[in-house]
């Protein structure tokens, strides 16, 4: 589907773009209610096109947060904060003051070292601080298409080694600086999963960079000191200003982004503040 398309289709939600790469904010919504099949059509949509859209002035609990993902797919239940909190299907992300280091503090997308990672998550805010704390969103469709057509032969074939060694265990050692806690018991084993460096969407059939710093640590058949020139400079390709967009938060503000395209980043600029987010990721499948 076109741009044009989608805006159209999408129009009777006030779709407004935030940003000339990615980003939407849809205003006119309440996400607490029941939904009728033809807006979380429209939503959808809104989502493929822009990668990530944006919500003001929600009220939503927990019950009715995991409701409206699961009019988009079924709940994902991240393994590496099982056990951390009451309801394995919510994340609970807070930053308190005087935490030393966040959630999402580098450039990724959300838990790529699984078979078959999420498609998408919505991040619902309780409390925000008074400013800061704003979230960073990339394209990886217009990541992909910059690339020369030299480099995009050369990742054709390629295939990511993806790792949650550096953000869960005891060997990353994260849960001694921040609030929000992941799994570091002596039980805890890495994951590890090759995914393609250049994956082709499954609904929009579009290629895109699907390489982040929290998971890949190299490539197959390649030692990581050989993988890494090139793998460092597709990652930091791939959040070039021009492919971005910034949300300030807002209290009741809800992000929706597309796991698949868009890669992230959460802002660490508000040590004295407290900030309290509610995540709910949406099952996905095996990048190809």
């Amino acid at each position: 589907m076109s741009a044009a398309a989608a805006l159209h289709d999408s129009a009777a939600l006030d779709v407004r773009p935030l940003a000339g790469a990615c980003g939407a904010e849809i205003h006119g919504i309440d996400l607490a209610a029941d939904l009728d099949d033809a807006t979380v059509a429209a939503i959808r949509r809104a989502l493929l096109d822009h990668c990530v859209v944006f919500f003001h002035d929600q009220r939503l609990d927990a019950e009715q947060q995991k409701a409206l993902a699961r009019r988009f797919g079924p709940i994902f239940v991240h393994p590496n904060f099982k056990g951390t909190g009451p309801d394995p299907e919510i994340v609970e992300i807070r930053r308190e003051p005087g935490d030393k280091r966040i959630v999402g503090e580098e450039w990724h997308a959300d838990t790529t070292m699984v078979a078959e990672p999420p498609m998408a998550a919505i991040l619902y805010a309780i409390e925000v601080p008074p400013y800061g704390g704003d979230t960073l969103f990339a394209n990886q469709y217009a990541a992909y298409d910059a690339l020369s057509d030299g480099m995009k032969r050369l990742i054709a074939g390629l295939r990511a080694v993806h790792s949650d060694r550096k953000v869960a265990g005891p060997q990353a050692g994260l849960n001694a600086h921040r609030s929000t806690k992941v799994r570091e018991d002596a039980e805890w084993r890495e994951t590890v999963n090759l995914h393609p460096v250049v994956r082709t969407h499954p609904e929009t059939g579009r290629k895109c960079l699907f390489v982040n710093h929290s998971y890949c640590i190299g490539f197959e058949g390649m030692t990581e000191a050989e993988s890494r020139p090139l793998l460092d400079f597709l990652m930091e390709h791939g959040h070039r200003p021009e492919f971005t967009c910034r949300f300030r938060w807002r209290k009741g503000s809800v992000a929706f982004w597309d796991n698949r395209s868009a890669k992230h980043l959460a802002v660490n600029d508000t040590p004295n503040f407290r900030r309290h987010m509610r995540r709910v990721q949406i099952a996905g499948d095996r990048p190809a």
